[in-house]
């Protein structure tokens, strides 16, 4: 009976924590996917305001990060530090994910300052719930093997509900405005449950959680212990690169189908869900590896079928619409074939950083889970943030009209294509270099729960 106890226990702890990520992974799947379409070719915004509102997300998003970290860090109830701004933030981020979506009435720059104020309320929801929540791995279990099962539970949730959005988003994106609206508000609903749902199913587990220490240092001290703690800033490199790399692909992906390999709506639209689910098994995939191997050699292994995906990316022609039935077939093979891998490979971006990040917060003699998780996701925000205006500088440069739907210039094609292959299997290169000198750890500890 204790056995079949314990089994529930731990299944109720994986199944809650999953759903946790499962709003925001929608959130961010489907805004990564088509807010830069929505806004050039629905909203009516150029490239370059499009990038500059990207941007303008991912800075405050950034900034806000640091507040609520040092504020869920102080937050004192008895259902902890944490699930007070899971449940108190998961209406107030499907409502604004939902008024995204709508296009107001009024001149491009009366649009551009509307979705300014939205993306400043959507992100701080966004921060108030994702935030948090993200620090709870090291809080809940002191045991890198339940902290890996803990992320692939969480990425597992956020990459199912991406799938879900994208399926929303491949039905309703065809009917233009219309169907944005709807796939906001059904998006929203979506998110606002989750967030709920995980709340209370983590209600048990918050009673006996790690909690941070209750005379935290200054902002300032923990400022600079943080900056002093080698492993944080090695996993802090790993986590920059990677995530620009992937979302990098994931705001140009949807041009590179359309523009550079001419597939047709129906096609480019279901690419992005090919992504999920191998994400998905990748998730799977190096989980086990990591229990056998070590995170290491499983961040290694995936890198270098993501690499192999960017080769494939690079060389891929453009879809022989003039030629046989078995040619195109042929294309249609190798174009899965790379999607595939990219998402195998990307997983690890998902799973590894997030599963190291309590081993660095574990070097803290305070503990402060929230303050390390915010300025982890601070300077990541804020490069992917500079990333993406300048893609939409450099997109506008190299002759991208979003006027011209998929007839663009030559420059504008050879910019994507590099985009999304030779500029992320750089960062992916330094990504290898930056975890040269992590530490082996010379055993696991035992899997507990608190």
């Amino acid at each position: 009976m204790g056995g079949t106890l314990a089994v529930g226990r731990q299944l109720r702890l994986y199944l809650a924590y999953g759903l946790g990520d499962a709003g925001t992974g929608l959130a961010a799947t489907v805004l990564g996917f088509y807010l830069f379409p929505f806004f050039t070719e629905v909203a009516g915004l150029s490239a370059g305001f499009a990038g500059a509102m990207l941007m303008v997300i991912k800075v405050w998003d950034a900034l806000s990060d640091p507040l609520i970290g040092w504020l869920s860090d102080r937050t004192r109830t008895a259902w902890g530090a944490r699930l007070p701004w899971i449940a108190g933030a998961a209406v107030p981020l499907g409502f604004c994910f939902a008024a995204t979506w709508w296009v107001p009435p009024g001149a491009p720059g009366q649009r551009l300052a509307y979705y300014s104020v939205m993306a400043v309320l959507l992100m701080t929801a966004y921060t108030a719930m994702n935030l948090p929540y993200a620090a709870l791995p090291s809080e809940l279990s002191s045991s890198a093997s339940v902290r890996t099962h803990l992320n692939a539970a969480r990425f597992t949730g956020s990459l199912m509900a991406g799938f879900l959005g994208l399926v929303l988003a491949f039905s309703l994106v065809p009917q233009g405005a219309v169907g944005y609206e709807r796939l906001g508000i059904l998006g929203g609903v979506l998110i606002a449950g989750s967030g709920l749902v995980c709340a209370v199913g983590l209600s048990p587990f918050a009673h006996s959680a790690l909690r941070p220490a209750s005379h935290l240092d200054t902002i300032w001290v923990q400022l600079r212990r943080t900056v002093a703690n080698g492993r944080f800033r090695m996993v802090l490199g790993l986590y920059l690169l990677l995530w620009y790399a992937l979302q990098l692909m994931q705001t140009v992906s949807l041009l590179f189908l359309r523009v550079v390999l001419h597939l047709g709506d129906d096609w480019a639209l279901a690419m992005p869900m090919v992504f999920q689910v191998s994400a998905m098994m990748g998730l799977w995939l190096w989980r086990q590896v990591a229990q056998r191997r070590g995170r290491i050699p499983a961040l290694r292994w995936g890198l270098t079928l993501w690499g192999v995906a960017l080769v494939l990316a690079l060389v891929l022609p453009p879809f022989p619409a003039q030629m046989g039935a078995v040619w195109q077939g042929l294309f249609l093979t190798l174009l899965v074939l790379t999607i595939v891998l990219l998402g195998l490979g990307g997983a690890t971006a998902f799973l590894i950083p997030w599963s190291l990040l309590p081993d660095a917060i574990d070097a803290d003699p305070d503990h402060p889970a929230g303050f390390y998780t915010a300025w982890m996701v601070l300077v990541q925000k804020l490069g992917i943030g500079l990333g993406i205006f300048v893609l939409g500088i450099v997109l506008e440069l190299s002759g991208y009209l979003a006027s011209q739907g998929t007839d663009q210039p030559a420059g504008a094609v050879v910019m994507i294509r590099l985009c999304i292959s030779v500029v992320p299997g750089t960062l992916l290169i330094l990504g290898l270099i930056v975890m040269r000198h992590w530490p082996r750890r010379s055993m696991q500890q035992i899997s507990t729960f608190r």
